[in-house]
């Protein structure tokens, strides 16, 4: 093949590519000569993925819960991914953001989709014998999803809203107030009030990190960059359809489809079983006890007040037919 001037012209920019870096382009057209072809399993690190899961007992739909949890961490992480340019944007405009929103938009409605895996993929039998070998361990227990709601509104929509009239109109430190964030009372006894082993773990591991992306977002979560964007005339009314999407898919789908879960593995009457950590998943999963609202200004007085009531009673409805 000879060198026409297409390929001359490539090797002319990657020269002045590296000369700029002070590199030697020789070097590194040997390192390309000598190099191996990349093939699909080491690029993705197959067989590292696929070595991941390790059950604890021999009851085989415990390695579907493994893989499922597993599938839902990575799909947090693309989360994460799309959250933080958003985030850091220097120059964020509408377009941009309302691509970004719309990516996590699909990222969870595939993982609500998926939660037909847990709900219907495994047998109840065999759920309500291998969780008591993953004491304390909980899905309460996923950072990346406490990091998902930390990048996506202000600090005070995510207080417990039995305690957010106290803030109001302060100006409190995101310490001061993490102390009262929503989910924290979704791992305590019920009887006593006391931390569960479940929360104190959580807690010695991720709330430095934590309270220091809830500051370092003061000013950049979501919300604020949408009011910055809106204050300085934006047309915006595109990107409100996907913030409030994306806020009907967090705060009400999403944790209504873990509810549905518990209530087919761990409901029974007279008398309910405990989610794993202890946590009184009654109380913290049904979006119309928490109230849990990234982007209020966006719903109105009776959206709000109705929260979540619509997908409840239809599943419930669903469940009593089943």
């Amino acid at each position: 093949m000879e060198l026409n001037d297409e390929i001359v012209s490539r090797i002319r920019l990657l020269q002045e590519k590296y000369a700029a870096m002070g590199q030697d382009l020789i070097s590194y057209l040997d390192g390309l000569l000598y190099a191996d072809y990349l093939t699909y399993w080491d690029y993705i690190h197959l067989d590292t993925l696929l070595s991941l899961q390790n059950p604890r007992t021999s009851f085989p739909d415990e390695e579907i819960f493994i893989m499922y949890h597993q599938i839902t961490e990575l799909y947090f992480k693309l989360c994460l991914h799309e959250l933080e340019q958003i985030a850091a944007h220097p120059n964020l405009d509408v377009a941009f953001f309302k691509a970004r929103v719309e990516r996590v938009n699909r990222y969870f409605i595939n993982l609500t989709h998926s939660f037909a895996v847990m709900v219907d993929g495994m047998e109840q039998e065999q759920f309500l014998k291998y969780r008591m070998s993953l004491l304390p361990a909980s899905g309460f227990q996923s950072a990346q999803y406490r990091m998902i709601e930390l990048y996506a509104t202000d600090f005070g929509h995510l207080i417990d809203k039995n305690h957010r009239a106290h803030f109001e109109g302060r100006n409190a430190s995101i310490e001061e107030q993490f102390e009262f964030i929503y989910w924290k009372a979704g791992a305590t006894e019920l009887s006593s009030g006391k931390k569960t082993l479940t929360l104190k773990q959580f807690e010695q591991k991720y709330t430095t990190r934590l309270v220091d992306l809830a500051s370092r977002n003061v000013s950049r979560n979501l919300f604020a960059r949408y009011r910055a964007l809106r204050d300085a005339g934006a047309e915006v009314e595109g990107l409100v359809d996907g913030l409030r999407r994306l806020d009907i898919l967090v705060n009400v789908n999403w944790p209504l489809v873990h509810y549905k879960s518990a209530v087919r593995y761990l409901q029974r009457n007279p008398e309910d079983i405990a989610a794993t950590g202890g946590t009184n998943w009654q109380k913290y999963l049904p979006p119309r006890f928490q109230k849990r609202i990234f982007y209020p200004e966006l719903w109105s007085a009776t959206e709000i007040e109705e929260w979540g009531k619509g997908w409840v009673e239809e599943q419930f409805s669903d469940l009593r037919r089943g």
